[in-house]
This record gives C-alpha cells, structure tokens and sequence, in this order.
C-alpha cells in the first residue's frame, strides 16, 4: 500500500519566477529541476518540493509545507532579516513568545510565501 512510497509535497504558486526567488533566493532551497515554465522541483534535505503554476495558488488556510529545524530561534531571526513577516494564530497548547509558540516540547512559527501559502518551521516534538 501507499505506507511503503515515497511522498511528495505540491505547492500551488501564481507566478514562478517570484517563487523561484522566494523558495531559492530567500529560504534556501535548491533547484532540481525546472519543467519548462509551468513548474520545479525544489530540495530541501532529502525532500523534494514541487512548485507548479496554478490558479489556485494560496487558496488553503492551512500549513502548506513544514520545515524540521535545529534552532528556531537562529532561522526566525534569519528569515526576519530577508524581510519574511510571522503569522500570528491563537491556538489551544501553544503559547506565543513574539513570532515563536511553544507547545509541550516544541516551538513553532508560521509564515507565508509570496502566493499566501502558510509555511511553518518546528523544532521538537518528534
């Protein structure tokens, strides 16, 4: 069944070259490979992340895409200093510490792409 298959994240984005930028020039994510204009995959670690143009783009409410970090603290700050704004969510378990929430043995902090697709970062609670 689908327990033993890799999976691959979809992020539905308006306009490619702007988030070329974002997901390249401002989180650092590597390119992998482009499918002529209407999409890319990007690498983050082991993952693979496609990016593909679609009318749809920014339309979800929810975390589009999680990413595993060390040190929140550090990579809050780094983003900040590239221009990336924090969401701020009232949510039941997490207490807010300035753009960063902390749960029982994890922190968390959300932000959004270019398109309005929330990302988050997390550190802990595996």
């Amino acid at each position: 069944m689908l327990g033993k298959a890799d999976a691959t994240p979809m992020i539905a984005v308006r306009d490619l070259d702007r988030a070329k930028q974002f997901y390249r020039d401002t989180l650092g994510l590597k390119t992998d490979e482009e499918w002529g204009g209407e999409g890319m995959t990007l690498k983050s670690g082991d993952t693979a992340i496609n990016v593909y143009k679609s009318e749809f783009a920014g339309t979800n409410k929810a975390t589009a895409l999680t990413f595993d970090v060390d040190d929140i603290d550090k990579e809050v700050g780094e983003l900040k200093d590239k221009g990336i704004f924090f969401e701020h969510y009232d949510l039941e378990g997490l207490t807010p510490r300035g753009d960063i929430y902390e749960g029982e043995g994890m922190k968390t902090a959300w932000f959004k792409d270019p398109d309005g697709n929330i990302l988050s970062l997390i550190e802990g609670g595996d």
